[in-house]
């Protein structure tokens, strides 16, 4: 990764996680199972490579620190389960970019969690990333979509999924900082492996017996989105500006929206393009605002 462009391996990887929509539709099992294949296989794939080059890092893990990891896992499996499920109630435009609002909820969580400061520009990306929200619905309620009926419910299920994926940083931050990525991820993706696992016992659903092309679109999710996409974007953070980074996550959206228009022949309402468009410049000024505390 040494020899690798910085700028180039963010973009391949926006490109990478924007597959991942695409790929949960094409699945046939049940969401839970797809969210607990995918999270294993990813932990299959990077465990031996951090137990080769990190023990150490390992051995770092004290309890408290096994039971933040735990709790980080937990919630990673929410959001994964949840926007997961999302897919088959809305859109991949509209699940994709509600779930992407995660910046906004980790403002009002450090807010009320952390003390941390929230600033009248923090104020306006939050309302402007819930206006553009109402906005995707108005054409759920008015009947305008191929997912009218459903959508406002897969648009919850999406903004839950957001609301995870936002414990998921606030609950880990301090940990990653004081761990390398891999152990990190290792242990949580462990710990969210268990949790999608207990969900899926729990639920009645089956685990095995799925046809060659269910277990390579597992894989698939492991291998682009899992490795090339989110891993390879928690690598750049060590290279590239976290604002950066942050604004790059939203081509996601972008990029998951013209796969599905391509791949799924799912084309999206004008009002969810203009309430997306409204949701992500929500976003990046609430990502700005939290960079330079204005």
């Amino acid at each position: 990764m040494s020899r690798v462009s910085p700028p180039l391996a963010l973009a391949l990887s926006i490109l990478a996680i924007s597959t991942s929509a695409i790929l949960v539709r094409w699945s046939a099992a049940p969401s839970v199972v797809v969210a607990f294949y995918r999270v294993l296989f990813t932990l299959l794939l990077l465990a031996p490579l951090a137990l080769a080059r990190h023990r150490a890092d390992f051995r770092a893990f004290s309890a408290p620190d096994v039971g933040v990891a735990a709790v980080t896992g937990v919630a990673l499996a929410v959001h994964f389960a949840a926007w997961f499920e999302s897919l088959n109630w809305t859109s991949v435009a509209a699940s994709v970019t509600l779930v992407q609002t995660q910046p906004v909820f980790v403002a009002v969580g450090a807010y009320l969690l952390l003390d941390e400061r929230i600033t009248v520009h923090t104020v306006g990306g939050i309302v402007l990333a819930v206006a553009g929200a109402i906005v995707m619905s108005v054409s759920d309620l008015l009947g305008g979509t191929a997912f009218a009926g459903t959508a406002l419910y897969g648009n919850a299920l999406a903004l839950v999924g957001g609301v995870m994926a936002a414990c998921y940083v606030l609950a880990g931050r301090s940990l990653r900082q004081r761990i390398a990525l891999l152990p990190y991820v290792s242990v949580v993706y462990g710990a969210c492996a268990l949790t999608l696992f207990a969900v899926a016992l729990a639920g009645g659903e089956t685990l095995t017996g799925y046809p060659a092309r269910e277990w390579a679109l597992f894989l698939a999710m492991a291998v682009g989105p899992g490795v090339f996409g989110h891993t390879v974007v928690n690598w750049a953070l060590a290279h590239v500006e976290s604002s950066v980074v942050s604004v790059s996550l939203l081509g996601e959206p972008v990029g998951a929206t013209l796969l599905a228009l391509v791949l799924l022949a799912e084309v999206p309402g004008v009002a969810t393009v203009l309430g997306g468009a409204i949701v992500l410049c929500g976003i990046v000024v609430t990502a700005r605002a939290q960079r330079l505390g204005t």
